[in-house]
């Protein structure tokens, strides 16, 4: 954001959200190129029924997943939860298989998919870490001050310190990992500042971290929602032969279903406070405490049951906050939004 104050006042609301309630690892030095595979033939028309995949949520509020596929080499992991805590009951589980864990996967930079990785880390040492060069570098700068606001606000339960991925994921690139064949594709700012999607062609399993959420209350604060809405669109395009989408929080599902209701609610919300952030509202541009009320309560009668994705109980008034400065700045720029943020 441009004026410092307010993007340390962002940094600290988005923190404290992905915080969730409830030794840090050094960081390398910097992200190896991973080895890649030359690009192959498309994905046959009907693919081999799938690998069971294994998975650990954590409890709400701010219930968070983690995956485990199970490749030639060993289990590849994708994501690491939010806490050291929540990684260790997680670990019961992966270890349970008697399989070693030969990779882990980031799909994107928040704390409560990276705090836990710490722990994997510590029982699989030599599993490489993949992740794409901006979430590696954003692991390991804080700029936002995400990582140390989690700390302060989780204490030894997230680590001082993320690991920080050590092996890079080519923009858009295939991948070969622990024998798995995958295919990645790499999105901008929306739920957070950058993403990466992973797809398992010969089983058609598609792991799209927070880019979709299965019936939860997201988390707007970044204000990216038009982002977000394009990253949707490009998602489907990209892997339209995925058989299950495996979100970041919530149950697995029907990729079309869930990405449709994913964008619906995004079109939904930003319906629903474009309203506070006209010019001609009783506020102007800032949201009054009335106009918070009653997008709430429109949003709690046409979502019920979506629990939260992080413990703050204001999340709905901080995200309609978030979004009405969004929609405010797009109504001064004098240009139309892209087709997909259009109303």
């Amino acid at each position: 954001m441009i004026i410092r104050m307010v993007s340390c006042l962002a940094a600290l609301v988005v923190a404290t959200a992905l915080s969730g309630c409830a030794g840090g690892q050094p960081a390398p030095s910097g992200p190896a190129p991973a080895s890649v595979a030359a690009p192959g033939g498309a994905a046959p028309a009907s693919p081999t029924p799938a690998a069971p995949v294994g998975s650990f949520s954590s409890d709400n509020p701010g219930s968070v997943n983690v995956y485990w596929l199970s490749a030639p080499q060993g289990l590849v992991l994708v994501d690491g939860l939010r806490t050291l805590s929540d990684a260790r009951r997680a670990l019961t589980q992966i270890q349970a298989t008697g399989r070693q864990v030969a990779a882990i996967l980031v799909t994107h930079p928040h704390p409560d998919h990276v705090g836990g990785i710490a722990e994997f880390h510590r029982a699989y040492p030599s599993a490489p870490i993949y992740a794409n060069t901006a979430t590696a570098e954003f692991i390991r700068t804080d700029p936002l001050g995400f990582y140390a606001l989690t700390h302060q606000q989780l204490g030894d339960d997230h680590p001082a310190k993320p690991v920080v991925p050590d092996h890079t994921v080519a923009a858009g690139a295939p991948l070969d990992v622990a024998g798995l064949h995958l295919e990645t594709a790499e999105f901008g700012a929306g739920e957070s500042v950058t993403a990466v999607a992973y797809y398992q062609p010969d089983t058609g399993a598609l792991f799209a971290g927070d880019l979709v959420g299965n019936r939860v209350t997201p988390a707007l604060l970044e204000g990216h929602t038009c982002g977000w809405l394009t990253s949707l669109d490009e998602l489907r395009a990209r892997f339209p032969a995925a058989k299950t989408l495996y979100p970041g929080h919530g149950a697995p599902g029907d990729p079309a279903t869930l990405i449709d209701a994913q964008r619906e609610y995004l079109r939904t919300f930003r319906a629903f406070t474009w309203p506070t952030a006209a010019e001609s509202s009783p506020g102007g541009r800032e949201v009054t405490a009335d106009e918070r009320r009653v997008v709430v309560t429109e949003l709690d009668r046409r979502y019920p049951n979506h629990p939260r994705v992080a413990s703050l109980p204001n999340i709905q008034e901080l995200n309609i906050a978030a979004v009405a400065k969004e929609l405010a700045a797009e109504a001064t720029t004098g240009t139309a939004p892209p087709p997909a943020c259009r109303p």
